[in-house]
């Protein structure tokens, strides 16, 4: 394991413990602590500060490599056939992350992700290992709700914007169109974020979101367009070149689907033995494959040893040497699921380190056997870096408050108690030290008949010190409200730290801060973004 030159930030910070701050799910925890890793055996995580060690050659991706290439010029990329070239070379080393193609760039995580992957193979090449980043676009996937909506920081605050109602829920994202509710949204984008410069990144997305245009290949130009000659090879996954290659990995998984389902049951059980909740609810009879038919792609499920049928249409039993049969004639029309796609994924680009969210990495340990079942070399994996953009104006705004950006991103911050600080607190002490002393001079009093008093008495108490609570309470908030300039103030900077409550990589759009600070935004991204999937990177603009 080699130790990496540049994993700290080179400016912005100070980055801050996600663990502390309570932001990460329970297996993420617990492999960044050092315990429990042997759940990802074969797969290796990677520790912060590392990088991943020599990876075997030996995966032929010359074929592949060229249609990249020619996919990647369309997309505007300028280093297109040079990344293409080096991927080719067997003993280049992929780094390899991905995501579902969303609306204008999905969440910013998906810029973020792209960011860390690029860093990490230049990290490699500094390190004198030839290195080239590849992003997976996820356009086999379906979910609708996670792909179509996006949000923006507005004149009125965060708002959501959506392309309505899924009218083919089964139809894979990469034959879709984004349809007519795209001009709507950026209709109302114009006029609800304020500035020149946002309507004119306004027009400049309007060029790739055009009804007729598909998800995948307008991500992939918004990406191209973000983040220039340091954009990873963007890979759709329905390119035909995807597919051949899958095929060999697509039959495997056919012939050895009872291995497959004894092992994934295995790591699923041991998973929840080791106290964790499972990322993947099993699915007992189901294949980790999905079949396209009419536009529709429906998971397979097996019927005995010897047949299959797909979800919705379990009537129409068929043998699997049928399935085997259109894999080999067709290999687009059979796509891999979550429980299976890393494992083909990495098996056609000989992957040496996979990045992976925290809830990815959550699953990983129930797939993870698959590696040794299917015979694929398993990389390293390394837990994605996460981001908080926080502006010149709001950082200054955030001085002002006294307050600690930790405060700011906890989940129950409370604004009102805040604002009031001490000062509730400190005015109700003589009131509480006043009410202790009647109690106890009531149940001196009441001694000689406690036996008849006492319930009464302690009720009594409990009702008197409710009272005051509910009281101490409402002086807390009117304290807080009480200057307004203040509370204005923090709200406004607690909406961009946490908009809408979420997570601000999670909540605003790829094209939100882009469209507000342009080509300074990606320089400070690759300039500060430290490569730590347990901290979070304050990144300052």
């Amino acid at each position: 394991m080699t130790t990496a030159s540049a994993s700290s930030s080179s400016g912005g910070g100070p980055d801050l413990d996600l663990i502390d701050l309570d932001l990460l799910p329970a297996l993420p925890r617990a492999f960044l602590a050092g315990r429990d890793r042997e759940l990802l055996a074969p797969l290796e995580f990677l520790a912060p500060n590392t990088l991943p060690p020599v990876h075997p050659g030996g995966v032929d991706r010359q074929a592949l490599a060229a249609r990249l290439a020619e996919a990647n010029a369309a997309y505007g990329h300028p280093r297109s056939a040079e990344l293409a070239a080096k991927m080719a070379d067997p003993a280049t080393a992929v780094v390899v992350t991905g995501q579902q193609p969303g609306l204008f760039g999905g969440p910013l995580y998906s810029l973020s992700k792209a960011v860390a992957a690029a860093r990490w193979a230049a990290e490699l090449e500094a390190a004198g290992r030839p290195a080239v980043a590849v992003f997976w676009m996820a356009t086999e996937d379906h979910d609708w709700r996670e792909s179509s909506w996006c949000s923006f920081q507005t004149a009125d605050g965060l708002q959501r914007f959506d392309l309505g109602t899924d009218a083919q829920e089964l139809m894979p994202l990469g034959m879709r169109s984004l349809g007519p509710g795209v001009e709507e949204i950026l209709g109302t984008l114009r006029d609800a974020v304020p500035g020149e410069r946002f309507g004119e990144w306004c027009d400049t997305l309007e060029r790739w979101y055009q009804p007729t245009a598909r998800f995948g290949e307008a991500f992939a130009r918004l990406m191209t367009h973000l983040l220039g000659p340091r954009c990873p090879l963007l890979l759709d996954a329905m390119l035909p070149a995807v597919k051949q290659a899958q095929r060999p990995w697509l039959t495997a998984v056919v012939e050895k689907r009872s291995q497959i389902d004894s092992a994934l049951a295995t790591a699923s059980a041991a998973v929840v033995e080791s106290g964790y909740p499972l990322q993947v609810k099993p699915q007992p009879g189901a294949s980790p494959l999905f079949f396209l038919r009419g536009g529709e792609r429906r998971r397979i499920v097996w019927h005995g040893e010897a047949d299959w049928s797909l979800r919705g249409q379990e009537a129409a039993v068929r043998p699997v040497t049928d399935l085997l049969a259109a894999i080999a004639d067709n290999p687009a029309v059979v796509m891999p699921g979550v429980l299976v796609r890393p494992v083909i994924q990495d098996a056609i680009l000989g992957s040496t380190l996979q990045v992976m969210g925290p809830g990815e990495m959550s699953y990983l340990p129930q797939l993870a056997p698959l590696y040794g079942v299917l015979g694929v070399t398993a990389p390293a994996t390394a837990l994605r870096p996460q981001v908080l953009v926080l502006p010149a104006k709001e950082d200054k705004k955030l001085a002002t408050t006294k307050l600690a950006l930790e405060e700011l991103l906890s989940a129950d911050f409370d604004l009102d108690r805040v604002l009031a600080g001490g000062a509730a607190a400190d005015q109700m002490q003589p009131a509480e030290r006043a009410l202790t002393a009647l109690l106890a001079e009531l149940e001196s009093v009441a001694a000689p008949v406690a036996g008849e008093v006492g319930r009464a008495l302690e009720k009594t108490g409990d009702q008197m010190r409710r009272g005051l609570d509910q009281f101490a309470n409402r002086l807390t908030a009117a304290l807080g409200r009480a200057d307004l300039v203040r509370r204005a103030r923090v709200a406004s900077l607690q909406e961009w730290v946490r908009p809408g409550g979420e997570l601000q990589e999670r909540a605003l759009s790829t094209a939100d801060l882009p469209g507000r600070y342009g080509p300074e935004l990606v320089d400070a991204l690759f300039e500060q973004l430290v490569l730590d999937g347990g901290r979070l990177t304050v990144v300052r603009i």
